[in-house]
This record gives structure tokens, C-alpha cells and sequence, in this order.
């Protein structure tokens, strides 16, 4: 008798220690979890560029639900609301699995269909679709709304959530109805595959003949940690071209770094870009060295064009180094930090800067005007009639026929 009491004594107390660890490790990770917050609102607090916070008592966020965080997924939640009161649409928390995904671009390489996303207006839309992936393949365009993904309405969904459904693994099939002005609502069914990010290409478009004179180089993307390399690379490769072009049509940008070492590849003692921090504190970025080439220039530009390449094409506007051709850039004057959140492995994108073009203009919500405005309509896509990339070689042929007589004068 005495034995079985013992055993049950021990059971027993065997049964509260580890209810007791259990209890212990629950609220160690429901503190944990409550840092992740905490880290969160410090970051915004010190850093975001609206001082104000959207107008609002930044305080009052910060101990809100210390007693409702009790997962990460809880966290998750409390931080998306916290980060939806700024009502900005750039600074937005980056869970683990998405925030590996969102590295892994950077790197070079990624899994889905390969277009960027945005929300505007209460929409998701396609910023641009990125060049030879299965989203550029099956014909979607920056513009394009997202109005369902398999089957479930965009509508209040967050661009997070819309681009997590979107992605995926390679060989899976994601279907997207799509919005288009002018045109009927259309289904679109895409294969995921590995998206590798080209960021520079000299590959032209489908049927045209550029002349001889003249060099082209088409930049994706900014977001490739070798982007301005490789663009120097092939810009050394025409040191013999009389004239180049350089095509920013649907490359929605990417590291700030990228678009101001190659803008500094055109300009002599030039400014390419000032930054304005939440204390007004302006930065101005020059080029820093000799010019590599002063070749005369004409830049593509189009509403798909946003950040870094708004960056490098009103560099060389206000510096009245290149021509602008095409349509008005779409407009995002914005900068973001992306944060890393250790121990979590989430990160942040938090806008910490506005920027303005050597002229001191703001851009944000505005855009970037062309020189010579030349729209690309529905008809010459369908015809494959690029008539802004024919403006642009006809420009710069002109342009170096004035300069050969100017020389020769």
C-alpha cells in the first residue's frame, strides 16, 4: 500500500513538474513572441519617415496586446495591424517563409510566375511582369487587376496574402482572373517555375532591326546584387555604338545602390539623387567618378517603370544627359530599409526616406514625365509594333547626326 502511494505521489509530482515546464515554456514563448512586436514598433518609432505616424499617438500600439500574443501567428496579426495604421503601402511586416523568398530575389532566383504586385486604389495590380517568365509568357501587363486567384476574390485581400497564393512550387498551376481596361475579364491559367532574375539584357524585342550605330540594353530589374556590374560590362562591350538606348519599360526597380552606380556611369560631377529622412536630413548622392561614356542617350520609359528606375531616369533628365521616351513612370518616390529581424527570421519593409531628382522634385504619386510621350496601345502589342523602341533609335539617330555636325562646325 505504502508503495502504491509512493508511485502515485511520484506520478503526481512527475504531472505538475511538467505541467509546470509546459506553463514555463508557453509564456517563454509568448514573451518571445511579444518581443517580435515590441522589436516592430521601436523600429517604426525610430525610423519611419512620417513622424506623425499617419497623425496618430504611435503609443498606444505598443502595449496593446501584450496579453493576446500568444503564438507567432498572434504576433503576425498584432503587427499587421499595428502596420496597417500607417496607410503605407511600402512599409509592410515580412513573415519568415516570405521573407527567405523575398532574400532569395535578391540572390537571383525564386519560385511562382515572375510578376511584381502592388495595391492602388483598393486594387492588386501587376506592376510588371518580369522579362521570359511564365507571367510575361502568358501575356499579363503591368496595369492588369487582379480580380480572383483560384477562385477567391482579391477584394480587402493584402498584397502579402495575394502574392503568397500566387507563389508556389515549380510545376503548379495558379489561376488569376484578370481586369484589363477596355477588354472582358480573362482567366489565366500559369505554371510555376524557378524564377531566375535577368537584371540586364541586350536581347531585343521580337522582328526589330536596330541600326548598326546604335546599342540597346534593357534593365529588368534593380534588385540583382550584380546589376551594376553586369550593366558595365555590357556597356563596355559598346564602346564602338555611336548612340545607346536603355529600356526601363515595366522594371518596377529594386536596390537603390544599383540605380545610382549606374547612373554615375553617364555623369561627371553630377547630382544623381537626394534622400530626405524623418528629420530632414537630405543626402545627396553624386557621381563619383569619370563618365564611362558620353555617348548620346535615349531612356524607354513607361507607367510600369517605378523606383529605381524613376531614380536613374530623372538623373539623367535633370541633367539633360539622356532623352526620355514613352509614358509617364509610375510614380513611387519612396524608400524602404529591409530590416532583419533576429532571432525571428522575419524582416521589414519600412519607408525611412523620400527622394527627389537633382531638380528637387518630388515624384512620389506623380511619376516622371517623358521628353517625347509615345503610347504603346493594344493594337501595336498585338501587332508587335514597339513604335516607342522606333521613336527612340529615330531620336538618337538624329541626335547623333547633330553631333557629328556640331563637331565638324
Amino acid at each position: 500500500m505504502k508503495k502504491r502511494l509512493k508511485n502515485t505521489l511520484l506520478i503526481t509530482l512527475t504531472l505538475l513538474l511538467v505541467c509546470v515546464y509546459c506553463n514555463r515554456s508557453n509564456t517563454a514563448m509568448a514573451q518571445s513572441d511579444t518581443a517580435l512586436y515590441d522589436m516592430v514598433w521601436k523600429i517604426v518609432n525610430s525610423k519611419y519617415l512620417d513622424q506623425t505616424n499617419n497623425g496618430q499617438d504611435w503609443e498606444r500600439w505598443r502595449h496593446k496586446y501584450d496579453d493576446k500574443i500568444k503564438t507567432p501567428e498572434d504576433a503576425y496579426i498584432a503587427i499587421d495591424t499595428m502596420i496597417a495604421s500607417l496607410n503605407d503601402r511600402y512599409t509592410k511586416f515580412v513573415p519568415p517563409k516570405e521573407f527567405e523568398e523575398e532574400k532569395s530575389m535578391i540572390k537571383g532566383s525564386l519560385f511562382g510566375i515572375g510578376v511584381q504586385i502592388g495595391f492602388r486604389d483598393g486594387k492588386i495590380l501587376v506592376i510588371s511582369p518580369i522579362e521570359d517568365t511564365p507571367g510575361e509568357k502568358a501575356g499579363l501587363k503591368p496595369e492588369d487587376e487582379i480580380l480572383e486567384i483560384d477562385g477567391v476574390s482579391t477584394k480587402d485581400m493584402t498584397v502579402d496574402k495575394a502574392a503568397d497564393r500566387i507563389r508556389g512550387e515549380k510545376g503548379t498551376s495558379v489561376e488569376l482572373l484578370i481586369k484589363r481596361k477596355g477588354e472582358p475579364n480573362k482567366k489565366y491559367s500559369i505554371v510555376r517555375d524557378e524564377i531566375v532574375i535577368k537584371s540586364i539584357s541586350v536581347k531585343l524585342p521580337e522582328d526589330f532591326k536596330l541600326d548598326d550605330k546604335i546599342g540597346y540594353i534593357r534593365i529588368s530589374s534593380f534588385m540583382g546584387k550584380n546589376s551594376g556590374s553586369d550593366f558595365e560590362k555590357e556597356l563596355l562591350k559598346m564602346k564602338d555604338k555611336e548612340g545607346i538606348i536603355i529600356d526601363l519599360r515595366a522594371n518596377s526597380g529594386g536596390l537603390l545602390s544599383n540605380a545610382i552606380e549606374i547612373a554615375d556611369m553617364f555623369l561627371d560631377e553630377n547630382i544623381i539623387v537626394s534622400t530626405v529622412d524623418r528629420d530632414g536630413y537630405k543626402d545627396t548622392a553624386r557621381s563619383r567618378r569619370a563618365f564611362i561614356s558620353d555617348q548620346p542617350l535615349v531612356v524607354l520609359i513607361n507607367k510600369g517603370s517605378a523606383s529605381a528606375s524613376e531614380i536613374l531616369s530623372g538623373a539623367l533628365k535633370d541633367n539633360q544627359r539622356a532623352i526620355l521616351i514613352g509614358e509617364n513612370t509610375f510614380g513611387k518616390g519612396l524608400v524602404q530599409e529591409v530590416k532583419s529581424l533576429p532571432p525571428f527570421g522575419a524582416g521589414l519593409n519600412i519607408t525611412i526616406q523620400k527622394y527627389l531628382t537633382p531638380n528637387g522634385t518630388d515624384i512620389n504619386k506623380k511619376g516622371i514625365a517623358p521628353d517625347i510621350e509615345v503610347k504603346l496601345t493594344e493594337e501595336n502589342i498585338k501587332e508587335k509594333d514597339d513604335v516607342q523602341l522606333k521613336k527612340a533609335q529615330a531620336v538618337l539617330l538624329q541626335m547623333i547626326k547633330n553631333e557629328k555636325t556640331t563637331c565638324n562646325n
